[in-house]
């Protein structure tokens, strides 16, 4: 079956490639709606290093995304039904490493074509039914997902202690880290650290919220999340190993191109934990559906979230990354090619 695949061949070029897909054991998904993510962006951009991009290219972009069932050769879906793709391709099952850290995976988008395709042709286990979710919500599970695991992992390694629960950050990863924290740890009081005043104004749900440089010097917390990334990595982390108390745990998110300096000194005499969080696997996916079944979790997401036009040809690709630039949450278009 021939499928058409939109390239990125290099920054801010796309192409047109036509390939012939084996569908058998596949589920067949038409593309409904798509979400822009900061990676998409560094690959359009060419913001990452030449070498990277010279081992990527050309691949299609996309790595969030909802759409409906076309034909499913093994009976798993029903046709017409609205799904989610699942990203990450695992090879194998280790029992102590999960799907998204094991080096072996592919992730779409990254080591192979995202989502950006006519149709996607995914084994049934790489996608999750999305019912009743408004699509233009749905297409940023992955994203969500990418939350739910993290505080996954907090919860499983962090000690019992979790009276106050710090997040340095004010962009979209916060927001969605926050809403999680929000309704798995109600007891829990949130508070958010970020550098602009009209981000935190969003997050109108949690407990407290400081400006970076405004932070009461002896403010303390039981553990925290970092969901700065690029150059506020550094004094985020920072921040963080200054208020945090004796033994909590610190869950990176973030993604710095650079090296991170930090004061090792306080880490030791703490006894810090440090966690590093990324990407998600297919359980993450199923939380994130299920907390999106909520109202009031709709309802947040549905507040960070910026429709563009409708995607009909390639120039309106370059339309929506363009629209992405100036838009400070996350920006979602209906696929309609």
């Amino acid at each position: 079956m021939i499928n058409y695949i939109y390239q990125l061949t290099n920054p801010q070029f796309f192409s047109v490639k036509l390939c012939d897909v084996n569908i058998d054991g596949k589920v067949l998904v038409r593309p409904k709606y798509m979400s822009i993510c900061h990676a998409d962006q560094r690959y359009y951009r060419g913001q990452r290093d030449m070498k990277i991009l010279s081992e990527k290219l050309p691949m299609a972009l996309i790595h969030e995304c909802c759409g409906e069932v076309i034909t499913d050769k093994t009976g798993t879906f029903k046709n017409g039904q609205q799904v989610v793709l699942i990203p990450n391709i695992p090879v194998r099952k280790l029992p102590y490493i999960a799907e998204n850290y094991d080096e072996q995976s592919k992730f779409l988008s990254s080591s192979g074509d995202g989502f950006m395709r006519e149709f996607v042709d995914l084994p049934p286990d790489r996608i999750v039914p999305c019912d009743d979710i408004p699509l233009h919500i749905a297409c940023i599970t992955e994203f969500f997902s990418v939350a739910t695991h993290a505080v996954d992992r907090f919860r499983k390694i962090a000690h019992g202690c979790r009276e106050e629960v710090a997040i340095f950050g004010d962009g979209p990863l916060a927001y969605v880290v926050a809403t999680t924290l929000k309704e798995l740890m109600p007891e829990t009081q949130i508070t958010v650290i970020g550098r602009r005043l009209r981000k935190l104004a969003r997050f109108s749900f949690v407990d407290k919220t400081y400006l970076d440089y405004d932070i009461p010097p002896k403010y303390t917390f039981d553990h925290a999340f970092e969901c700065a990334g690029g150059e506020g990595s550094y004094d985020a982390i920072n921040s963080m190993i200054k208020h945090i108390r004796s033994q909590g745990t610190m869950v990176l998110m973030g993604v710095s191109e650079n090296q991170i300096p930090i004061t090792t000194r306080t880490v030791l005499e703490k006894g810090l934990t440090i966690v590093g969080s990324s990407r998600s696997g297919k359980e993450n996916f199923e939380q994130a559906i299920r907390l999106m079944k909520t109202r009031r979790v709709r309802r947040r997401l549905g507040s960070i979230i910026y429709e563009d036009a409708e995607v009909c040809n390639i120039d309106d690709i370059h339309r929506a990354f363009a629209t992405d630039q100036d838009t400070p949450f996350k920006t979602v278009f209906k696929w309609n090619l």
